[in-house]
């Protein structure tokens, strides 16, 4: 080859390379090849809260296919995180993303500060220190509460017009694991929801005092459907309260309204309609963002506060599936439509409000009036509101 050659081919390479290095940098969407995101999920798929979280590890499989490797641990209780927290971490996951609650998560993220930790919030983080590596995210539950309890207090405004029900037996129930305020703020954004249809029903809440078990999930919907509640819906993670529906259905009209996952499967005659946080959003933001050398919260849309993401209708995090048509009442989706299209435009005043006192649970003399509002999720992803509204929500003993 001619000196002249080796030396133009020399310089081309050397151009090629530099003209690599600032394209790179003009475009920062240009990052790393491959990623490694691990899973932490505290139960497995065939749960419904777990299910609706996978979809987000789904979604990113179909957006980046070959570009990340992805690790799964499932069923892992919080007391025994860990050792899957390390394994996943010493394997080089550069983020891992966890859906239960865990202390460990936020005490081991400074060990290993080239791994992000994500975890779905479990407690009001506002003004809370944490490491720079962990983070803290949730959709706004409470708006699709509100929206799915539109559609059941159609369904019940329906059964009183046609004589199935009087308006004084308008009673919903509710099948819920804890009395913390997560789980308060989402059954009274779901009666709300309802009694902005019909302003006389009122709600029944019994507790299992456990996240996930179908025998006493469902003993708690036998026994508030035994109690004349005509729909009910549950915050917690099995099948086994639509189940109950179904086969009390069969004797009397009563209907089930999903969380997490569509019970149209198992319910088909009961379901009514099921309200889900989208975790996609976030999980395919934070990964876009550590491929990409970015900070999670500059990327991911939601309300930022610190490293704590919160999100509802306007950004994808809460949607509304499965309505069925065949046992809905008239002019349902209409009516959610108005309340969707409230909160995609930023508006959240005007659910927990109205004439209403509420009473914490834990501190008798800790009450509060609705009549000015309350603004959920203001300061942080986990939800806040934990008062028990008088003579609307009774809780079984």
């Amino acid at each position: 080859m001619k000196k002249t050659h080796i030396i133009t081919f020399i310089t081309c390479l050397v151009s090629l390379a530099a003209f690599c290095i600032v394209f790179k940098i003009l475009n920062p969407s240009v990052g790393r090849d491959t990623l490694k995101v691990g899973f932490i999920y505290d139960n497995d798929e065939s749960t419904p809260y777990t299910y609706n979280f996978s979809l987000a590890k789904d979604a990113l499989e179909k957006k980046y296919g070959d570009h990340v490797e992805i690790f799964t641990c499932s069923n892992v209780l919080d007391d025994e995180m860990e050792e899957p927290l390390r394994e996943l971490a010493d394997k080089g996951c550069d983020i891992i993303f966890f859906n239960g609650y865990s202390e460990m998560v936020k005490e081991l993220a400074p060990e290993y500060p080239n791994t992000q930790f994500c975890q779905t919030s479990y407690m009001d983080m506002n003004g809370v220190p944490v490491p720079e590596n962990y983070h803290t995210f949730k959709g706004e539950a409470y708006q699709g509460r509100y929206v799915s309890g539109i559609a059941a207090g159609m369904k019940i405004k329906q059964m009183i017009s046609e004589g199935t029900i009087r308006s004084d037996e308008a009673l919903v129930g509710f099948v819920a694991a804890f009395p913390t305020s997560e789980v308060i703020s989402g059954y009274t954004a779901f009666l709300l929801g309802v009694r902005s249809i019909v302003p006389e029903a009122k709600m029944k809440v019994c507790y299992t005092n456990t996240w996930s078990s179908y025998a006493h999930e469902k003993s708690a919907a036998m026994q508030l459907i035994k109690d004349g509640c005509v729909i009910l819906s549950q915050h917690t993670d099995t099948i086994g309260p639509a189940i109950a529906c179904e086969e009390a259905s069969a004797k009397k009209e009563v209907y089930f309204v999903g969380y997490n996952q569509s019970m149209s499967e198992v319910a088909p005659g009961s379901s009514l309609v099921t309200s889900r946080i989208c975790w996609e959003p976030y999980v395919l933001g934070a990964v876009d963002a550590v491929m990409n050398s970015r900070e999670i919260e500059s990327v991911v849309q939601g309300s930022v506060h610190g490293t704590d993401i919160a999100a509802g209708y306007e950004f994808g995090w809460v949607e509304i599936v499965d309505l069925n048509l065949q046992v809905c009442a008239p002019g349902t989706q209409k009516a959610m439509n108005v309340a969707i299209d409230k909160f995609k435009r930023g508006h959240n005043d005007f659910v927990f409000w109205g004439d209403y006192t509420g009473t914490d649970p834990k501190n008798p003399s800790d009450k509060i009036s609705l009549k000015n509002g309350y603004i959920e999720n203001q300061n942080t992803s986990y939800p806040t509101f934990h008062y028990i509204l008088d003579d609307v929500i009774i809780i079984l003993k």
